[in-house]
């Protein structure tokens, strides 16, 4: 177990910091090109002076995931759920997996748990024993974020027991096709889902959560009158809709042959380890060189720095999966960095 922090300022860091205007944004993994023009023809047409009605929304996410609509709470992205969670549930001992996404520990901590840290070393995959027997929140990524790394799910169901919550960030879920490792329809769990990165609509805010129904009952109660514009609301029906599902699925499809590709290129350099496996939208890459996103700023490339993970620090950063000549440009770019 990692100590405890005395602050969450480094927490706080996230890509979009490091995707300056004009560089190459390899450092925020939401799908190029998206929006699609049919999506954002959907929104363009809600009707804003009306509040919003949840209605439809919340029977669109319980039927794409098989779950009774009293087992899913919309929210105003991902990172509301959590907090939600950390004011509304009550934990004597919460234990967080990193490397992971930070904004899970950050609401705990403002909500006044003590948050205890496993950090796992490379290559970063969860062996189920080392978590504490006592802990009764234990809260993972799933591919994680920034490891790209995707437990298996019998993983995941051997943390389950009386008396301890297990919540898995699901936010690149959809980029495995089929899902197959996902805890979604799992009513042991609690799953955080999101339609940021595949839909490109980290400006508009829009996730759920997925658990039992007393569990919603008691975050529903701790959220305010209309929580998720009309907007977003409409935007869990298109994007759960069959032609949804259908190019969400293609776009993974597509995206897995050209993650590989990516690992290869940069494993073949010298100085340069990815974390094998990658399963998300994006890699985790060690340098031998440290802080090199600094000279790759130079050369037009934005990057996610790893320092600000628990369990990484200069060497690693978080590489974006992009198109052939986008990612063929970068590796050329660290190529001669690394010289």
């Amino acid at each position: 177990m990692g100590a405890r922090p005395s602050s969450t300022t480094d927490l706080r860091h996230h890509g979009d910091r490091d995707a300056r205007p004009g560089l190459v944004d390899l450092a925020v993994n939401v799908r190029p090109g998206a929006p699609p023009q049919w999506l954002i023809d959907r929104l363009a047409a809600v009707d804003l002076a009306r509040y919003p009605d949840q209605a439809a929304a919340t029977a669109a996410v319980a039927a794409r995931h098989r779950r009774a609509q009293d087992e899913v709470l919309l929210t105003a992205g991902a990172a509301e759920a959590f907090v939600l969670i950390a004011r509304a549930l009550t934990f004597r001992h919460a234990v967080v997996v990193h490397p992971q996404f930070t904004e899970p520990e950050i609401a705990l901590r403002a909500a006044g748990h003590d948050v205890d840290r496993l950090v796992l070393e490379p290559p970063f995959v969860l062996d189920p024993r080392t978590v504490p027997a006592v802990a009764d929140l234990v809260l993972l990524g799933n591919p994680t974020n920034p490891t790209s790394v995707l437990h298996p799910a019998e993983t995941i169901r051997a943390l389950i027991r009386p008396g301890r919550l297990v919540v898995v960030d699901e936010a690149f879920a959809d980029c495995v096709p089929g899902e197959p490792e996902s805890m979604a329809n799992d009513p042991g769990v609690l799953v955080v889902r999101s339609l940021t990165k595949t839909w490109g609509l980290a400006g508009l805010r829009v996730g759920y959560v997925l658990a039992a129904a007393p569990i919603i009952e008691r975050l529903r109660a701790a959220q305010p009158h209309w929580p998720v514009s009309a907007p977003a609301l409409e935007a869990c029906v298109a994007c759960t809709e069959a032609a949804g599902l259908a190019e969400a699925h293609e776009w993974a499809a597509t995206l897995g042959p050209r993650r590989v590709q990516l690992a290869a290129a940069l494993q073949a350099l010298t100085g340069v380890d990815v974390v094998p496996h990658p399963r998300a939208s994006f890699l985790l890459v060690r340098a031998e060189r440290p802080e090199i996103w600094n000279p790759l700023r130079d050369k037009g490339f934005a990057v996610r720095r790893g320092d600000t993970f628990p369990g990484l620090g200069a060497h690693w950063m978080r590489v974006a999966v992009r198109d052939e000549a986008t990612s063929t440009a970068f590796v050329h770019a660290l190529q001669e960095v690394l010289r």
